[in-house]
């Protein structure tokens, strides 16, 4: 299986839609933004969030593709946003201690 950060390479998605994301990543704060996607409580460690984030903008995406009147573009935008700020935080905490 692939690991989190190859898939994430992997995605294609309409460029509109990713330049969006990376402008509202910048403001991303884990706490607020991830709690009302995945629901409150404990939240998750950044890679077990982040596969529940690909599995739920995996459908959306899936809507889109398919014009499915109960797409949300403002959904598919926050799932984009939280992937992109939990990458971030994978990433540092992934990288060596200097």
């Amino acid at each position: 299986m692939h690991d989190l950060t190859t898939m994430l390479s992997t995605l294609k998605r309409p460029r509109l839609l990713v330049r969006a994301a990376r402008m509202g990543a910048q403001e991303y704060n884990r706490d607020r933004h991830l709690q009302r996607i995945l629901g409150y409580g404990a939240l998750p460690r950044p890679a077990a969030a982040l596969m529940r984030l690909m599995e739920l903008e995996r459908g959306l995406d899936e809507q889109r593709k398919a014009d499915d009147a109960g797409y949300s573009l403002p959904r598919h935008l926050d799932l984009l946003i939280a992937m992109m700020g939990e990458a971030q935080l994978l990433q540092a905490s992934r990288a060596p201690l200097q």
